[in-house]
Parts: C-alpha cells; structure tokens; sequence
C-alpha cells in the first residue's frame, strides 16, 4: 500500500499529508477550493522546513516528501488508483456519509477507506458503503507532524485484516496507534470533550476567570496547556459538534454543551482561526490576551 489520498486540506488533511509523504507514500491531497489546495501546501512548506532548521530532517528530506505530494480538486482523479483514502472534511455527519458514498463507486475494490472523525460513528459511515469491512477509523492529533497518537477506530462491520494493516502503516508513520471500539467519542474525546466542557461552565457560572482556569490545570495537573487555551486551539465549533455527538449518544445531561460554548460558536468567535475566543488573537504579541465578553 503505497498511494495515499487525503481528503480534505485544513489543518488536520494537510498535517495527514505532511505525515504520509515524509515516510515515503505518494500522495494525493483534494480539496474543493484552489485556495485551499495552496495554503495547505505552504503551511507543509513551512512545517517542513521547521523540521529542517531543528536539524530533525535533512533539507533533501524536505524537497522528497514536498515531491511525493500532488494536489487536484476533482476527487476521482485524486482517488481512482489508491490504496488508501484518509478523509478529513468538516466534522458533519451528512457531509461524511454523502462523501463515503461518493468515493465507495469510484475508488478500487480493495481500497481501504479511512475517516479522520473526531467523535461521529464509524459504523454508520460504514454502513453507507458497500463496503462496510474495509472502512475505519484513523484519527489523528493535531499538530499531526507531531502528536504520536493515532486512534484507530474500528466500525462494527471492520475486519480484522483492515485493522491489522491500518495498525501497521500507522506505525510505519512513526505514530503510535491504539487500537478503539466504535462507541461516541471513541476515547479521546470522550474523556477530553467532557472537561473543556466543565471548564467553560466554571467560567460561566463565575466560578473563575479564563486565566485561573487554565492556571489551575496547568500548574495543578501538569497539563502542557489549559482546556480553555486548548478548546481555542481545537475550534470551539468543533468542541461543539463533538459535545453534541456525545449527548445524542449518551442521551445523558452530562454532556449537554455549555450554553456559553453554544453562544460563542453562534457568535462565530470560534477560537484561534477566527481570531478570537477565550483568547483574543488578533495582535501580533506571541503572549495570550483574556477576551473580554463572556456573557
């Protein structure tokens, strides 16, 4: 399995990208937006020569894994002959389903189909194929070129062969997977969600400011980041969607979103791509500013 095609060129498909063709895959990275297709490869550009000013590849490492990646906007040609798609669209269960229908008629019998959801059921992505044993989770982390984990989910239909091959290649990444049954949230976000979460309703309910928050469990917990920093990081839209993936799974009121994440995502301040959140980020400065309206 040598052709790799990644779906989808935001953060997490061109980071999948960066990861596939530095270890030698040939990829093919799709969007529908030309644009896209260009910021995501000089932000590869950048990520990479990162790499290389940190002397943790070498410059001709750099211009290999930039040669071992092409990028069109027009998906059968981006997926007709590979071994493997890795999807990373919006976190949106339609626009999954109606995707994974698209590419079950168009890409080869033995393709193996590979989703990069962070919370939406596997196996009813899966169940929209008629291939159902060859698709599976593959969430990665964000900053991908750098997060070890990969959590690999497997559909209730998956086989044991598609699993086995995912957990090798993603170990061929330099990734460490781990392997997850298909129930909402899977691990990660299930545990994670929850308390950025719980975070945003102590500051709603006046318990603690932003800054105290993230202080308490940075300094408290020794967590690298606080889970209101890290919800801004994340995008407090996708937070959402996952909260909301968890309460319609659970049906259970302690995973109803916050209604302060809810009004904030409505108002489009969605953390750091929009500029601001719990954080402001529109200066220049690397230090974090408190925003100010949390009502």
């Amino acid at each position: 399995m040598n052709k790799i095609a990644v779906i989808g060129a935001g953060t997490m498909g061109n980071g999948i990208a960066h990861v596939f063709a530095m270890h030698g895959y040939s990829v093919k990275l799709c969007d529908l937006s030309d644009d896209a297709l260009t910021r995501a490869i000089e932000n590869i550009k950048k990520n990479l020569w990162r790499m290389v000013a940190k002397e943790k590849i070498s410059k001709e490492k750099s211009d290999q894994s930039l040669e071992n990646i092409t990028v069109t906007t027009d998906l059968q040609e981006a997926v007709f002959d590979a071994d493997l798609v890795v999807e990373a669209a919006s976190e949106n269960v339609d626009i999954k389903i109606s995707l994974f229908k698209q590419l079950d008629e168009i890409c080869k019998d033995d393709c193996i189909l590979a989703t990069n959801t962070s919370s939406i059921s596997i196996t009813k992505i899966a169940a929209a194929t008629k291939r159902p044993e060859q698709v599976i989770g593959m969430h990665f982390m964000n900053p991908v070129p750098v997060m070890k984990l990969v959590e690999v989910i497997r559909a209730y239909q998956t086989s044991d062969e598609v699993t086995q091959t995912i957990m090798d290649m993603s170990k061929n990444l330099d990734k460490v997977p781990v392997e997850v049954n298909d129930y909402p949230g899977f691990v990660a976000n299930r545990i994670l969600m929850p308390m950025i979460n719980e975070a945003i309703y102590t500051l709603y309910q006046g318990v603690a400011g932003v800054q105290e928050i993230d202080q308490v469990m940075k300094l408290g917990m020794a967590h690298p980041m606080g889970p209101l920093q890290l919800a801004d990081f994340i995008g407090l839209d996708v937070c959402l969607a996952i909260m909301e993936v968890l309460f319609n799974g659970f049906g259970e009121a302690k995973y109803a979103p916050c209604p302060l994440l809810v009004n904030m995502v409505t108002a489009g301040q969605t953390g750091r791509k929009s500029g601001i959140g719990f954080y402001d980020y529109s200066g220049e400065g690397k230090e974090l500013v408190i925003a100010k309206k949390f009502a």
